[in-house]
């Protein structure tokens, strides 16, 4: 309800209300957004360094070899040659608090691209160049939306857990997991990427 009388202004203030609330004013700073960062469907539009734009402009990642056991007795800790990268794990499925924390948006979504619109193989291609892109840029959780098909058999979201198993994607990718309703649900994955190293 505004005030009126002798003194005040349109919005029912005195100059002393106006000089406290710019020093109030003065005082706070804006909270920092927390949206993600949206990526065209034409490709990953980040900018990146100069050593991140190799990865992303076409770069191969570097194959893992796959490590062979001869005998079925346990084996000493392997040594690893210097140069060569250690073979990595499979991406597992979220922890249950990780994906409540993303879904949430305690840990943030950092960037998110949406896979409507291209063929299985131009999917896969587009999604290795933007998880590459983003562990370049030290992003940790990213939202893919591969959408759910004519009655939920959509060819890139049964193929989303095939590219995910991949090698190549094996450095890049710790755990991905469905996504909460209001990030998409069932046509929608959470991500989260390997620290770069």
């Amino acid at each position: 309800m505004k005030r009126k009388g002798a003194g005040r202004d349109d919005n029912g203030l005195t100059p002393e209300d106006r000089r406290i609330w710019g020093r109030v004013a003065g005082s706070v700073t804006p909270p920092r957004l927390r949206k993600a960062a949206r990526i065209a469907p034409e490709g990953p539009a980040l900018s990146l360094d100069s050593s991140a734009a190799s990865v992303a402009a076409g770069a191969k990642p570097m194959a893992r070899p796959a490590s062979k056991r001869l005998s079925p007795a346990p084996a000493a800790p392997a040594k690893t040659l210097p140069g060569l990268p250690r073979a990595r794990k499979a991406p597992e499925d979220l922890e249950p608090r990780r994906k409540q924390r993303i879904a949430r948006e305690r840990d943030p979504i950092e960037a998110r691209i949406d896979l409507h619109g291209f063929g299985r193989f131009e999917a896969e291609d587009q999604l290795r160049g933007f998880l590459t892109a983003c562990q370049a840029r030290g992003m940790r959780a990213v939202l893919v939306i591969t959408g759910q098909g004519r009655l939920g058999g959509g060819v890139i979201r049964a193929a989303f857990a095939e590219w995910m198993q991949a090698p190549a994607l094996r450095a890049v990718v710790s755990g991905y997991t469905v996504a909460h309703q209001r990030h998409g649900g069932n046509g929608a994955f959470y991500v989260t990427l390997r620290r770069r190293t």
